[in-house]
Formats: C-alpha cells, sequence, structure tokens
C-alpha cells in the first residue's frame, strides 16, 4: 500500500475539497495546511467508542495546528443522533467561545460524521469542519458527498443540511480493528457502488472475497478509492440530489424502512443488503436484470455475512410499505425507488404501485 494516495472533489467545476487515504495520522496537518486555512481552536466531536481508541493520537497531533484544542464525547449508538445532543455541542461551542473562524473534526463513524457536519452546518450559520471516519461504511458512504443530519423521533435523517467539509482525511489501518459485524455493513454500500455504477468493481468484490474479508491492505484500499471515486462522480454531477444522486439510494427505501421498525437492532448495511435484495427482485420481474443476475447478487450479499430476509413474524410487509411512505426520498407523493436497469447502471422509477413494492417485500420476509 502506498504512504498516501488522494481524490479530489469538485462542486461546479472547481475544486471543493481532498479525500487523503493514509495509514496513520501522520499526515494530518500537512492536509488541513493544504485547505489553506487556519484555525485558534478546534474541537474533536467523537463517541464514547471511538473515543477510546483513537482521540488522543488525533488530538496529539492537531495540537500543533491550534491553541485551542478539546473534545466533545458522546454515547455511541444511533440512539444519540438526535437535535439533543446536537444542542448539548452548541452549548459546549458556545462556552468554549468557538466563532465561525474555528473548525470541528468528526473523529468516528456515520452517527458522528452527520452529527458533527450539522452542527457545522448551523452552528453560527456554518463553520469548516473536517471528517475522520473511522468505519468501513463511513469511509464509503457517509463522509463523502456533504449529506448531514441527525433523526428526528422514529424518523431517520429527518432533519438535515448539505454541507461540505473542508477535507475528508482517512487512516486506513483502523480498518485492521473493525469487528467483523462492522465489516459486513460496510460492504453492504460498497456492493451497492459496483451493482449500480461499475460492474468491472463487482467483479473485483466476487473475486477478491477472501482478500478483502481478511483486511488485506491493498485490496482494502482498492475498496475504498474505487467506492469514493464512484460517489465523488456522482456527488459532483448532482451535489443536492435533484437527480442522478438519487441513484445512491438503491436499496435504501425499504432498508430504511426495515431499519427503523427494527428499532435500528439492525445496523445500516444489513437493512441496505435486504432493500438491495427486494430491489434486485423487482429489477429481475420488471426484465432489466436476468434471474441468473439475481441469483449472483444474492449470492454475494451472503458471501460477506449480509442478511437476505429477516422473519415474517416479526415484521409485517404493510407496516413497511407504510414506513417507506415517510421516507424523505418522496417526490410529489411519489417514492423514487431506485432499480437496476442492468448490472452496474441503476436507473429511477417513480411509477411503482403499492403492489409491486409488496411484491419485492415478501422477498425479505421468509
Amino acid at each position: 500500500m502506498k504512504d498516501t494516495d488522494e481524490l479530489q472533489i469538485n462542486y461546479k467545476g472547481s475544486p471543493c475539497y481532498r479525500i487523503a487515504l493514509t495509514h496513520d495520522y501522520s499526515r494530518l496537518l500537512d492536509y488541513i495546511s493544504k485547505t489553506g486555512r487556519t484555525y485558534s481552536r478546534i474541537c474533536i466531536v467523537s463517541d464514547s467508542n471511538v473515543s477510546e481508541l483513537y482521540l488522543d493520537a488525533v488530538k496529539d497531533t492537531l495540537c500543533h495546528a491550534a491553541s485551542l484544542v478539546t473534545q466533545f464525547v458522546f454515547r455511541a449508538g444511533e440512539a444519540s443522533k438526535n437535535l439533543d445532543v446536537v444542542e448539548d455541542l452548541y452549548e459546549f461551542l458556545i462556552k468554549s467561545h468557538f466563532d465561525r473562524h474555528d473548525l470541528l473534526v468528526a473523529l468516528g463513524g456515520g452517527v458522528v460524521g452527520d452529527l458533527c457536519g450539522f452542527t457545522a452546518a448551523t452552528y453560527l450559520r456554518g463553520i469548516d469542519f473536517i471528517q475522520m471516519p473511522t468505519s468501513l461504511l463511513s469511509m464509503v458512504d457517509s463522509s463523502i458527498g456533504g449529506k448531514t443530519g441527525v433523526d428526528f423521533r422514529a424518523f431517520k435523517n429527518m432533519v438535515g443540511a448539505f454541507y461540505m467539509p473542508r477535507l475528508v482525511y482517512m487512516n486506513l489501518s483502523v480498518l485492521e480493528s473493525l469487528p467483523a459485524d462492522q465489516l459486513a455493513s460496510g460492504m453492504g454500500e460498497v456492493i451497492k457502488h459496483g451493482l449500480i455504477a461499475d460492474k468491472a468493481y463487482l467483479n473485483f468484490l466476487i473475486d477478491k472475497r477472501q482478500k478483502i474479508r481478511s483486511f488485506d491492505p491493498d485490496a482494502m484500499l482498492t475498496v475504498v478509492k474505487r467506492s469514493c471515486q464512484i460517489k465523488g462522480r456522482v456527488v459532483e454531477t448532482d451535489p443536492k440530489e435533484q437527480s442522478i444522486r438519487a441513484t445512491l439510494n438503491f436499496g435504501h427505501t425499504i432498508g430504511h424502512a426495515v431499519e427503523k421498525l427494527s428499532d435500528f437492532s439492525l445496523s445500516h448495511g444489513q437493512c441496505v443488503a435486504l432493500g438491495m435484495n427486494a430491489a434486485s427482485y423487482l429489477s429481475m420481474k420488471k426484465g432489466y436484470i436476468s434471474s441468473d443476475d439475481y441469483r449472483m447478487i444474492l449470492d454475494l450479499i451472503s458471501s460477506y455475512d449480509l442478511p437476505l430476509s429477516v422473519p415474517a413474524d416479526r415484521y409485517d410487509a404493510e407496516k413497511i410499505l407504510a414506513t417507506t411512505k415517510s421516507d424523505k426520498k418522496m417526490a410529489c407523493g411519489h417514492i423514487r425507488f431506485i432499480l437496476l436497469k442492468e448490472i452496474g447502471e441503476a436507473m429511477i422509477d417513480t411509477g411503482l404501485t403499492d403492489q409491486d413494492l409488496l411484491t419485492a417485500i415478501d422477498q425479505i420476509l421468509k
């Protein structure tokens, strides 16, 4: 693996921010310097799990970049991704005299990145933040593209803002300590990228699955880099999800509904896998992909220890359908459902009936 690799995300044709792929934190100050910004105060936002592993190392590095480096740590888990915790962070920043020339650092997985980013977007109408993702899921998905937000009561990601970070800095060595279930959760989004945008990448995930499952450094670099390239290309084209960016929601409409109804006992990646099963089945029934394609997708999902179904006695198809109607992906009363036009290419369908969706939902209730 190279010491450092780099990608550039552009917005309206101009450079927006860098994605640094590294194996430690030694280049962090260099990359902050490349943003052209200097900061007097830095607040590291993290959760109770990640902070025990990486907070000290990151803080020791950042102490050379600002006169004050402090931290705000909240309880780990989706249950903390809410406006109450955001309010606590607002209060902490106010009492610490943070202003628009200061910096927030999101050190953690998707919950940390989404919450920290939303706080940055709204505190004093916007201050700088950088993403330092520590899970595979956050590296390949939530840290890229500027979507920030929190859950509102029982509704996932319903309060948020599009707000770009100044930098995304990834220390890929942290993946070596990732639990197996967290690798699987990240692979849900990785498989999605191959299915919607790159058949050759999908074949790589099939051919190299043993290396990926064993955290081979070169294989993981390829996975993270290619997924970031795919998502970055879509974000550059459609930063605020007016058209093509919606294809990144493949597997998410039904997946988010199951995630909510499970009371978040299922991980995001597990629910995306369930949603991909349902959406791929509909893609087959509509004649876009073959039955062989559908079986290949199921085999790939299950080979990364992701579920294909949930117990029918615990989940009700009508409730799942009803929950999809409260999803933020609704447009003028219609669900923008993502299907596969073929392997490696996705399409938006706004004409699916409730019966279509129930047929797809039935595929995950076994």
